[in-house]
């Protein structure tokens, strides 16, 4: 069994619908159901025989694009455990690329953050490249940048407060780093935080880091290691928009990719394309009178 559930343009839904259930009669997945939910009017959940995810996924996109998305084997239920990356996920931006604009090498950090997130470059290679060119940059720059440039993204603290008044754990992990993700959490409401520390020696960068980074391996690890806590037929949902956020997004339950890069988005069951990320409280079915 298939389970899809999308938010799409209310005002052509039937329309699209009725193409999209025949396109996927003709791919061999005739409709079993289509139906709104009852708390969360403008989500269509769908159901089917089969297991041609790929099939359901494409013809979602050729129909009812841009839309917002989960495609589940199983009945769809409220996650036990929230993982979130930060970075243009639960913020706007890119913090290495804004504090790199306080150094006056912000174009050529951001073209390497591209790439890396694009799945084009080693993440830890790339890492490392960045934060090398960082060094000598006061670590006054930081908070600067936290107070001048690092906007969440809309939805952030709603979505995280409202799945953990449902008993969701929730956590923040990022490629990125501590000086700006201890901050970011706190202001949404994360419980625990995972990320990378910069190097300071006399208040300045020395272009290194401390310890081991965090990337797409630890990203991973950290969902299995609050998987493992909850025990079996435990759920968990993971949002992510880079490379760098494919196995832990691939790992969830529902992986979400959020405004993501090509890669990312093939990769996960699910996506936000359209909305914020309340969004994803509506494909979970949370009433909006509960929303927090």
């Amino acid at each position: 069994m298939l389970i899809a559930r999308l938010i799409a343009d209310p005002a052509t839904l039937e329309t699209r619908l009725d193409a999209a259930t025949a396109a996927l009669s003709a791919a061999g997945l005739p409709l079993a159901e289509a139906q709104l939910l009852d708390f969360c009017g403008d989500v269509l959940e769908l159901e089917l025989p089969g297991d041609d995810a790929a099939t359901l996924r494409r013809v979602i996109d050729e129909h009812f694009a841009p839309s917002d998305a989960i495609i589940a084997r199983e009945p769809i239920r409220l996650p036990h455990v929230f993982v979130s990356d930060m970075d243009s996920t639960m913020i706007g931006q890119e913090c290495i690329d804004e504090l790199a604009d306080y150094a006056g090498i912000k174009d050529k950090i951001a073209a390497i953050t591209e790439r890396a997130m694009q799945g084009e470059l080693d993440f830890e290679s790339a890492l490392r490249e960045r934060v090398g060119l960082l060094a000598g940059l006061e670590e006054g720059a930081i908070q600067r940048c936290l107070e001048e440039r690092i906007r969440l993204n809309p939805g952030a603290r709603v979505l995280v407060e409202t799945l953990k008044s449902r008993g969701c754990r929730t956590v923040l992990v990022t490629g990125g780093f501590h000086h700006f993700a201890d901050d970011v959490a706190d202001q949404i409401g994360f419980e625990r935080v995972m990320g990378n520390r910069l190097e300071v020696a006399g208040g300045k960068m020395t272009g290194g880091l401390v310890g081991a980074v965090c990337g797409s391996g630890a990203k991973k690890q950290v969902l299995e290691e609050e998987l493992a806590k909850l025990g079996e037929n435990a759920v968990s949902i993971a949002a992510g928009d880079g490379a760098n956020d494919i196995p832990m997004l691939q790992a969830a339950t529902y992986g979400v990719a959020y405004y993501a890069k090509p890669k990312a988005r093939e990769a996960a069951n699910g996506w936000i394309d359209r909305g914020d990320l309340t969004a994803l409280l509506k494909l979970l079915d949370i009433p909006q009178t509960e929303w927090v």
